[in-house]
């Protein structure tokens, strides 16, 4: 089946969003009243995405906060410090109950703190350091004070030099220069410093190592194991871990096993958007007030804004043709519901596109009452495991869009952190490293990412009459049916959806004319 487009021309000085423009932005759309995977998936590969079934393109070069399509590399994907903080909170409140404190987020997949101040962990060590030297120099002043008195001149004269040599070391370790470790053998002033004459402090970890050494003795006294000599030294009764530069991979962190008393059970499902399919409309009334909540809650709208109506057009009706071709993930493409059964209730709902190359984050609502689990970030992760999943059977499906990255608005700039990620040239139509473009963007709203002056759109429309036009239930060319019927006005529509939606597509698409 061939998708059918009503293009719908320009819309430009309409309130935005973004940056609450009363008519800063601007953008080309059209109503799919049906579309192949195929087509959408060349589409949104040209700046192009859906909201149910009105599929838009930003005019980039005119709208007020320009927005970037930005596509994540799940294979090369590598979990970031909040990342992993985030699915090890998860596990701890699914295995015995644990609420963390703080970390509630206003965005569903804002960034934590913890990313944006770790620039500063060096500055606070330098800091503390100083601090610590600071003091040791007060003690050594002190303490040559009181041996001054007893040993006189000649002592007075030799610890003054020591004490100049400890300071200088003093102030090349706190301006960060390398030094020679600083050996001090005082007996500190009562209630500072270690007491020398008690053992040295040792961190817990070692000393629960030294008790499972001694068990493992008292046990085996000869020391003897499999494949081991007796009157070994105790040390080796504990075999070498296997060195591995390998981190721990996105899935190790996720799918780690839970107690089998967990306090919680957490089940994710992927149900089609189909009112035919049984799961699908099962969950239906409780998907909405789920939705109903979260807009009230997090984006202010009143029931009027986000009524059934709304949410049915919204994120229950989709123009894309369900498929399960041979090769295609089990599931298949099209539009689906990935649910979040938290003990047997829904918690959050993902809307997703499974497309012929990609996994298209569409939207994501939550339940509010869970906003300490971070599920907008816990929910990206899984569709970013999910996609290293669906491409173990399918290879060319491995690349995860997140939508829009707008680098002028704060707040959408999030999606950069999902590393290695690249946008999309909004002149050329080809992929660049996030990387390369955050530098331009940061002097300009509106960027061509592509640095070849020579370099054009590859796929863009050279043969506008070849474009294919269904008109009174016939497939016609462009260049058969304007020859019939002469609209007026209506050529240069006709030219510029076929510039913006390139020539591969409009010779596949059927624009709808009457």
């Amino acid at each position: 089946m061939a998708s059918l487009v009503e293009y719908k021309g320009l819309k430009a000085g309409y309130h935005c969003g973004y940056c609450d423009s009363e008519k800063g932005k601007a953008s080309c759309g059209m109503w799919a009243h049906s579309m192949t995977v195929q087509d959408y998936q060349d589409l949104i590969d040209r700046g192009w995405r859906r909201s149910g079934k009105y599929v838009y393109k930003p005019v980039m070069n005119q709208t007020c906060c320009p927005q970037y399509t930005i596509r994540c590399r799940p294979l090369q994907f590598q979990p970031s410090k909040s990342h992993k903080k985030v699915l090890k909170k998860m596990l701890k409140f699914l295995a015995n109950g644990e609420i963390s404190k703080g970390n509630c987020e206003d965005d569903p997949m804002e960034p934590t703190m913890e990313d944006a101040v770790a620039g500063d962990v060096a500055l606070i060590n330098k800091l503390d350091i100083q601090c610590d030297l600071q003091r040791l120099g007060d003690n050594l002043k002190e303490t040559l004070e009181r041996e001054e008195k007893k040993k006189g001149r000649s002592a007075k004269k030799e610890e003054s030099n020591e004490l100049i040599q400890s300071q200088d070391k003093k102030m090349k370790l706190g301006s960060g220069e390398p030094s020679h470790s600083v050996e001090v053998h005082l007996v500190p002033k009562p209630g500072q410093g270690a007491d020398l004459s008690k053992p040295p402090c040792r961190k817990a970890k070692e000393i629960r190592k030294e008790r499972k050494r001694l068990k493992l003795m008292r046990q085996n006294p000869a020391g003897e194991r499999e494949g081991a000599p007796a009157q070994q030294d105790p040390l080796s009764l504990f075999p070498p871990k296997a060195k591995s530069n390998q981190p721990k991979s996105l899935e190790d962190f996720m799918f780690e096993s839970l107690p089998e008393n967990a306090s919680h059970k957490l089940e994710v499902r992927l149900v089609p958007v189909s009112f035919e399919d049984p799961e699908f409309k099962s969950s239906f009334s409780q998907s909405f007030s789920l939705y109903v909540k979260y807009q009230m809650a997090i984006h202010q709208d009143s029931p009027d804004e986000c009524g059934k109506t709304e949410f049915t057009g919204f994120l229950c009706s989709s123009p894309l043709e369900p498929e399960t071709p041979p090769g295609g993930p089990d599931c298949g493409y099209g539009s689906f519901h990935q649910q979040y059964w938290l003990d047997g209730k829904i918690i959050a709902v993902g809307v997703i596109d499974i497309l012929p190359h990609c996994v298209s984050s569409v939207y994501l609502y939550y339940d509010p009452d869970y906003s300490f689990l971070s599920l907008g970030v816990y929910s990206a992760l899984r569709e970013i495991a999910f996609i290293r999943q669906l491409h173990e059977k399918t290879p060319q499906l491995s690349y995860y869009y997140m939508g829009f990255y707008i680098h002028s608005c704060p707040k959408m700039k999030y999606k950069g952190h999902y590393r290695p990620s690249d946008l999309l040239c909004p002149e050329t139509y080809v992929w660049v490293p996030i990387e390369q473009c955050l530098p331009l963007l940061e002097t300009s709203k509106y960027c061509r990412f592509n640095q070849d002056p020579e370099a054009e759109d590859e796929g863009r429309s050279r043969d506008p009459d070849r474009l294919q036009v269904f008109y009174k239930k016939a497939v016609m060319p462009y260049g058969v049916y304007k020859k019939q019927q002469r609209e007026r006005g209506a050529e240069a529509a006709v030219l510029q959806y076929a510039r913006l939606v390139g020539q591969a597509c409009s010779e596949r698409m059927l624009l709808f004319r009457n």
